[in-house]
This record gives structure tokens, sequence and C-alpha cells, in this order.
């Protein structure tokens, strides 16, 4: 069973979630949050596979409550998706540099929002919802504004690692990535594994943050556009 937690402070929001969820033979539905400091007490007392958190929330939001649950190291194996609009909110990033293992849009369909759930707790690749996966990207190198900083990791990658970590941060898929580069998909997963490795970042979310941050990527006009 994939155990599962929600935090929203919109009741409807919430029994809409539980409903999805719950027709689902193999989740069960362990909790629900209508706050921050709720949201906390439920992901220590719960442990959930998954946690379903809203962006916005009274008293402490949907980024400083992602941050304190993944920042703490009891809570190691709790995914977080954090749920918003379409109009993206700048702590999102935030929430995504802490760990959280993507963001899914409150519309999105019912069946979209189970193989999110299903993929997170899978720990398998971080989790965006695919309209506004080139418009996360694309915002977060404009936000930067060709600000970046060097990391040494880097030089731990070898020339492909490196290609292959520039083509994620251009928002491609493994399979994208293996058509550019003339690869098997397999051997992809293998370079993505590596990079997320030598790096010791958790998912691909965190590799686009730190292709930008690191300077390897600059500008939207680097940005491959994906189907």
């Amino acid at each position: 069973m994939i155990r599962v937690a929600i935090a929203d402070d919109q009741q409807l929001v919430r029994a809409g979630l539980r409903m999805i969820l719950e027709g689902e033979s193999d989740f069960e539905v362990v909790g629900e949050a209508a706050d921050g400091e709720e949201a906390v007490a439920l992901a220590t007392r719960e442990q959930p596979d998954v946690l379903l958190l809203d962006v916005r929330m009274p008293g402490l939001d949907g980024f400083a409550t992602a941050q304190r649950i993944l920042e703490d190291g009891s809570h190691q194996n709790i995914r977080v998706l954090m749920l918003t609009t379409f109009d993206l909110d700048d702590y999102v990033f935030a929430a995504l540099r802490v760990g959280a293992s993507g963001f899914l849009l409150k519309d999105m369909a019912g069946e979209d929002i189970v193989a999110a759930v299903r993929q997170a707790a899978r720990g398998g690749d971080s989790i965006l919802a695919p309209a506004v996966t080139r418009r996360l990207i694309e915002r977060f190198a404009t936000r930067r504004g060709g600000v970046h900083t060097p990391n040494a990791s880097v030089g731990h990658l070898t020339a492909r690692e490196l290609e292959v970590l520039r083509l994620i941060a251009g928002g491609l898929s493994n399979a994208e990535i293996a058509r550019s580069l003339k690869i098997g998909e397999a051997t992809v997963k293998t370079h993505v594994a590596r990079v997320l490795m030598k790096l010791e970042l958790r998912d691909r979310v965190q590799a686009v943050i730190f292709a930008y941050e690191s300077g390897l990527v600059n500008g939207v006009d680097r940005i491959q556009d994906t189907p």
C-alpha cells in the first residue's frame, strides 16, 4: 500500500483528493492537515510515503513546511509533492531546492494525480505537471539573471555526463536525450543516475536548478523545445 497524507487549507480540496486516491486499491490516505503546523505533526506521526502539500496555507506556508519536514533526518523516506495553481509561486523554487519531489496542479485530472503519486512513491524521477515544466525552467532561468556560483562538483562529471546534465536542464526527457545524443535510453538512465549521485542531488528538478546556479546553462535561449 502507498500511504498518502494531504495538507491543504481548503476542506473541499482535501475531500476531492481523498476521494480520488481512495478510489485506488493500492492507496491509503493516512491523514489530513489544514495548515503547515498540522502537516509537520502529521508527517511525524504517520510517516507517509507521499505528502501532498499545498503551497499556500495560513501560518507556516508550503515552502517552510516542506523545508521543516525534508530537512528533518527522521523524515528521509517521505516524498513531498507541492500542490499549486497554474501561476507559479516564488517559494516553489525554494521548496524544490530543499528536496520536494515536484509539484502538481490542483486542476489536474484524477488519473494524472494518481500516476504522479505512484511515481513519487517509487522514488523515481521528479514529478512536474507537464503544462508547467517548461514554464518552471524558463522562470527560474529568468530569475537567476545570469548570476551563478561555480561548483567544484562539476569537475567530477565526465564530458558525456556534463552533456546529459545540460540536456536535463533544457527540459528534455530521457527518450529525447537519447535521440539527441544518438544513444540508447538505458544508457541515458545510467548517465542520469551517475550525475545525480556525483552531484549528490535528489532528482532531475534539483539537477536543473544546479545547472543554472552553477552557470552550466545560461538564459532561456539555451532551453530546448520539447513536444
